[in-house]
């Protein structure tokens, strides 16, 4: 297994600074996603670590080795990409043995060892197909199985579902992060898809602008979003701004168009104007008056757009001074509704979370 530790590393290309100074740092063993929309950098990043795109600054080392003055061929990687990049005239074990034949290993140890990839795929017995024969999801087992079979260092993923199917994609998902544990190889991912990212990942770098935003495990990037633009990123949220009215008592009063939103006291002088996030499916609709959990806030609110989504019922009511808000709920757990009711709704304010100015 192998370490990444990727330095302050930097890349323009002319007047566009594709990636600025990020640093970052990947475990032994670890399934590491960069995370972000089209443009961020993240494929950048990735390509530097192969070996396809030189720095302008910084370093990247493999465990105590550093490699970004080596090419390609003499970092031990191996590269997934998003177009599986099979050669149509090979079979899938010409395909799978290519980089073997190219390292001048003997030809009864590479077909064993395609043999052995093709099986860790579930694709022994395909051995001698022809990649118009294969099925989207196939083709890209052929270019996982090439990609391991010559045991790298370190397995590098560009998009690989990104032109699979929905359906294929979650099954697809579910065997890379079952393989890479099995091995317990080190991955580097990249994918501009939220769920999928956080799926099958230990921890996820959201990037924007070339910049890192936040690195943490899902569930801190999910429910604890350092940034505006990490909340607004992942997943559907209320992305407020208010005034700082009260704290005490272990909790700050938050002034939005008039209304009240309490949250967990933070730093910030009475007066101060921030930001906060508060996730719809956060949210209750309240049957009763007697039915508020302990220490939960209320809002009266009227409801102005009713989604419906099958188990998931979306939202969007106006409070009393006119801001909008979103809220998720179970489908199966709401009465009949209409735009124009009055609603009372709860919410936890431990969930609210604060950014700082």
């Amino acid at each position: 297994m192998t370490a990444i530790a990727i330095e302050h590393v930097s890349r323009s290309f002319g007047t566009v600074a594709a990636v600025g100074d990020v640093s970052l740092s990947v475990r032994d063993g670890e399934f590491f996603t960069l995370l972000g929309p089209s443009g961020c950098g993240k494929t950048t990043i990735l390509r530097m670590v192969a070996g396809f795109c030189p720095l302008d600054a910084g370093m990247i080392r493999f465990g105590e080795r550093r490699i970004d003055g080596l090419p390609p061929h003499r970092r031990n990687t191996a590269l997934v990409f998003q177009n599986y990049a099979i050669f149509p005239n090979l079979t899938v074990e010409g395909n799978v043995a290519y980089g073997l034949k190219a390292r001048g290993l003997e030809a009864a140890e590479r077909v064993q060892r395609t043999r052995d990839a093709l099986k860790l795929v579930r694709l022994d017995g395909f051995e001698r197909r022809w990649p118009h024969q294969l099925s989207g999801g196939q083709l890209q087992r052929v270019a996982i199985a090439r990609a391991l079979v010559i045991r790298p260092e370190v397995l590098l993923l560009d998009e690989p579902l990104s032109n699979l199917d929905a359906r294929l994609r979650i099954e697809m998902r579910a065997e890379i992060r079952q393989l890479q544990q099995s091995l317990g190889i080190t991955a580097l991912y990249v994918t501009h898809d939220q769920e999928e990212a956080l799926a099958i990942s230990d921890r996820i770098a959201v990037l924007n602008a070339g910049r890192v935003e936040q690195i943490d495990d899902p569930a801190g990037i999910y429910g604890r979003p350092a940034t505006p633009f990490v909340a607004e990123f992942m997943g559907i949220t209320n992305l407020l701004s208010g005034v700082v009215s009260q704290v005490s008592n272990g909790r700050s009063v938050i002034e939005v168009e008039g209304e009240a939103f309490h949250a967990p006291a933070f730093d910030a002088a009475v007066g101060k104007r921030i930001r906060f996030s508060l996730r719809p499916e956060t949210i209750r609709v309240l049957v009763g008056r007697g039915a508020t959990p302990p220490r939960w806030s209320t809002l009266e609110v009227r409801l102005s757009r009713i989604e419906f989504l099958g188990a998931l019922t979306r939202l969007e009511v106006v409070l009393a001074g006119g801001a909008v808000l979103k809220a998720a709920l179970l489908s199966q757990e709401l009465p009949a509704l209409a735009p124009g009711d009055a609603l009372l709704l709860a919410y936890d304010p431990a969930q609210i979370t604060i950014f700082p100015a």
